[in-house]
């Protein structure tokens, strides 16, 4: 497998990063995932657009996107496969230890691994720790994923495969990885990125793509939302069958018709 690594591709086995960079010791650093086919990357321009918004919310220099787009295509052209997720990480690089960045330049990262069609239809728990709408780094992609592991942990231990927030003031945020959408009354609502959530790429494209509403929405609508599904990167849009304890009906004809639609738009632009 080859990586993308300080300007150059590298076998995996000597793609190293340093002890010292500051995406490893206090996580300052921003990623973007994308879903890769038969080694076409699916709207990699919107992707890009995101981590310079990311990166300059975090404080780093603009990424050089002609480099990342060489990286992405050289990385896939190495490593060919049907599916892949190709990662895109871009940190605050070797640094003094503490939360003072150094000067040495960022660090920029690019792999692929092989990945799988999600399945139409998932679980999913809510969790009682909440989004801070109001944090410094609220909406943006950045590699501080603690607090999403230890809820997708909770998540697979209760056989799902995600786990929603709220945020402080009670309001439906997001998944640990996903964008949630309901449907009230026949029509699509997904919360709007003042709740904390991330503008996620295949929820802007959904939004467009189906006329569907931001609605700001208390969480416990999941209680009584007719559908509920979910989108992202590599679910694309995905029904949810049970919340907790609750079973839904799923893909019901709002989800269905959400999937076919998002599977024909995806399909015929790989850059929208």
């Amino acid at each position: 497998m080859k990586i993308w690594l300080g300007g150059t591709l590298r076998d995996v086995d000597d793609a190293k990063v340093s002890v010292l960079d500051h995406g490893l010791t206090v996580g300052d650093g921003v990623f973007e995932t994308l879903r890769a086919s038969d080694g076409q990357a699916f709207a990699l321009t919107r992707h890009l657009d995101r981590l310079t918004r990311s990166a300059r919310g975090l404080g780093l220099p603009d990424p050089d996107l002609d480099e990342v787009r060489r990286a992405c295509a050289e990385v896939l052209k190495s490593n060919p496969m049907p599916l892949g997720r190709l990662r895109i990480t871009y940190t605050g690089g070797v640094s003094p230890l503490g939360s003072d960045r150094g000067e040495a330049g960022p660090t920029l990262i690019v792999a692929v691994g092989p990945t799988a069609r999600r399945p139409d239809t998932t679980a999913v728990i809510t969790v009682p720790w909440v989004r801070n709408e109001r944090s410094a780094v609220t909406g943006l992609k950045t590699t501080s994923y603690a607090e999403n592991v230890v809820a997708l942990a909770r998540a697979h231990a209760a056989g799902a495969s995600e786990a929603l927030f709220g945020n402080t003031v009670g309001r439906l945020c997001e998944g640990t990885g996903s964008n949630v959408f309901v449907v009230l009354d026949g029509q699509a609502h997904t919360p709007p990125v003042t709740s904390g959530c991330l503008a996620g790429i295949t929820r802007a494209l959904t939004v467009r793509w189906i006329g569907a509403k931001e609605t700001d929405l208390p969480l416990d609508v999941l209680d009584h939302a007719e559908e509920v599904f979910l989108t992202s990167t590599l679910r694309d849009v995905q029904a949810v069958h049970r919340i907790d304890d609750r079973d839904l009906a799923a893909p019901g004809p709002v989800t269905a018709r959400a999937m076919r639609i998002f599977d024909e738009q995806a399909g015929a632009d790989l850059d929208p």
